[in-house]
């Protein structure tokens, strides 16, 4: 990339004076005017070294001439105090948009090259709906898994999913008590809520829901363990029809009731060099390593592996099963301080792991007060809030009043771009609402909005196809043109930098600003012109290169591009 082989001049520069490694920005300006790069590194010089930073830019001004092909960089300029701003040649500008036609993979790096990485996230919960919590980290997790594979690495994706604990043991044993029928994943979640309130109200099932967990756990109880096949059979099913929709397919499954009695083997076999026994049970007294950590049961004192011990399971299952360089954990921000203890045991017992291990937490995804009610009353599905958005997307679709084939299938894409781009544009951690009507938004800072402005390019293309109108290779576009042309260059930046900073956010913003110069000169001027072919080529090239770079863009944040819309 061109950015690298500034950055390399500008290192070499001040390697030259002496100046060794200093902190330095290389920006794209706000103003076109002031170039297609800026650096502030001679004011940066110039205040290490007390001197001028004027003379020291025009010191770095002629060092970076000498690096930098004058074929790719126009000319260097120094502005204000000492900022040198940089402008990009025609000829590299032109060249970079043949690319850009000629290569449909246009973004693709190669940082992570020969790395393999793990990504585990949605880890939804067999005998529970999969809710709009488990979106946020589907979305989040996905996008992620898209940006790891683009920058070269071998990403596999694994979901791990609770299919034991007090959580199935409520529903079994209510179902078990009440003679419940058990037909799809919302009479098994009815029968877990409905589970938790008989406990909370009458001993006597408590202790039975105690027994029944118990069962499941030792397997040796006829009706107990058909009676929780059934329940996990149904709930794996319903979860992969939501996966289908929001374009995941996971490489491994990972299941609590196979990392269990291996992390409680392990935490045992630490005792008491690590983990201590107390009251029965066994702990983690992390406030001992750190203040701000704490205590967390990790065996309790009916002899059954928790969430923790389950979890250092489940790191060295996953090593074994694919031997990462990096393992990345995606999960809500509900569970950060227990994670640090967690992590803070893994550093005790696999040292080597946890430096591989990175955890990344995400906010919460909240809906308007009133907008829909759930079916359960308690909690909102991930399948009742695409069905909800598909079916606005599908008004405004038979609003619009156009003819399209298979418009539910393109209602449900346009209602998972929307509620993945409502997730992605912010930056993870921060709690999101939903809003109906802005994430369905055909004019602006949408996924349907990225989604419209594809299929756009994509007629104007098959209209020029059907014209026999192609785009030639003719010398760079100027005019009208020129600011979609310094957009488009920089795409591969943007998918390195949201790699480098797991930031989804950046290539949003991108596609969102790119959308929007396009669509400005969609409408300003007419592409395909009979009365000017050359002009017309010029117009085609710079679509074409829209086309891809959307294309690419939709498709490492994990949003379906419709052809047309």
């Amino acid at each position: 990339m061109i950015r690298a082989k500034i950055e390399e001049a500008i290192r070499v520069a001040l390697a030259d004076l002496g100046l060794g490694e200093i902190d330095f920005t290389l920006e794209h300006p706000e103003n076109p005017d002031h170039g297609d790069y800026s650096t502030n590194a001679a004011l940066v010089a110039a205040k290490k070294t007390k001197g001028n930073p004027l003379e020291i830019a025009g010191t770095f001004r002629v060092a970076i001439l000498a690096r930098v092909s004058l074929n790719e960089i126009e000319r260097i300029e120094i502005a204000g105090q000492g900022f040198i701003n940089f402008f990009l040649s025609k000829n590299y500008l032109s060249d970079n948009l043949k690319t850009i036609i000629a290569d449909e993979s246009y973004g693709k790096g190669g940082s992570l090259e020969e790395k393999k990485i793990i990504i585990e996230y949605t880890d939804a919960n067999p005998f529970k709906e999969l809710h709009i919590g488990h979106l946020m980290s589907n979305t989040i997790g996905e996008a992620l898994s898209r940006l790891i594979g683009w920058g070269g690495a071998e990403v596999k994706r694994a979901c791990y999913q609770g299919d034991i604990g007090l959580h199935v043991a409520y529903a079994v044993a209510y179902k078990l008590r009440e003679g419940k029928k058990w037909q799809n994943i919302q009479d098994i979640a009815s029968s877990y809520s409905l589970g938790v309130k008989r406990s909370e109200e009458n001993e006597e099932f408590r202790n039975f829901v105690a027994e029944t967990n118990r069962k499941i756990y030792r397997k040796d109880d006829q009706e107990v363990n058909e009676t929780y096949n059934l329940g996990r059979e149904i709930s794996l099913k319903s979860f992969e029809s939501v996966y289908e929709k929001l374009g995941t397919k996971f490489d491994y499954f990972f299941f609590e009731s196979t990392t269990g009695e291996f992390g409680k083997t392990i935490v045992r076999q630490h005792i008491p060099d690590i983990f201590e026994e107390s009251e029965g049970a066994v702990i983690y007294k992390g406030e001992k390593r750190d203040t701000r950590l704490h205590t967390r049961v990790f065996i309790n004192k009916d002899g059954l592996p928790t969430y923790e011990a389950k979890e250092l399971g489940l790191t060295k299952i996953k090593y074994d099963t694919f031997p990462y360089d990096k393992s990345v954990v995606v999960t809500g921000n509900e569970i950060n301080d227990y994670f640090r203890v967690v992590l803070s045991a893994m550093k005790e017992v696999f040292p080597k792991l946890a430096e591989k291990t990175e955890h990344i937490s995400h906010g919460m995804l909240r809906l308007p007060t009133g907008k829909m009610s759930s079916r359960s009353g308690e909690i909102i599905s991930a399948e009742e809030l695409i069905d909800e958005v598909s079916k606005r997307a599908l008004n405004k679709i038979e609003y619009g009043g156009r003819k399209i084939e298979n418009k539910d299938k393109l209602a449900e894409e346009v209602a998972v771009g929307a509620i993945k781009y409502s997730i992605l544009k912010q930056a993870i951690g921060r709690d999101i609402v939903f809003d109906f009507d802005k994430s369905l938004s055909f004019e602006g800072d949408s996924g349907p909005y990225l989604q419209y402005t594809f299929a756009r390019t994509n007629s104007v293309l098959e209209k020029a196809s059907k014209d026999g109108v192609s785009h030639l290779e003719v010398e760079l576009p100027s005019g009208e043109i020129v600011d979609l042309i310094r957009k488009l260059h920089v795409f591969p930046e943007i998918i390195e930098r949201s790699l480098h900073d797991f930031a989804p956010n950046y290539l949003v913003t991108y596609l969102t600003e790119l959308a929007s110069i396009f669509n400005k000169f969609y409408a300003e001027y007419q592409i395909i012109d009979s009365g000017s072919p050359e002009v017309t080529s010029k117009r085609l090239m710079v679509t074409k290169a829209v086309n891809t770079v959307l294309k690419n863009g939709l498709s490492v944040l994990g949003i379906a591009a419709p052809d047309r819309m």
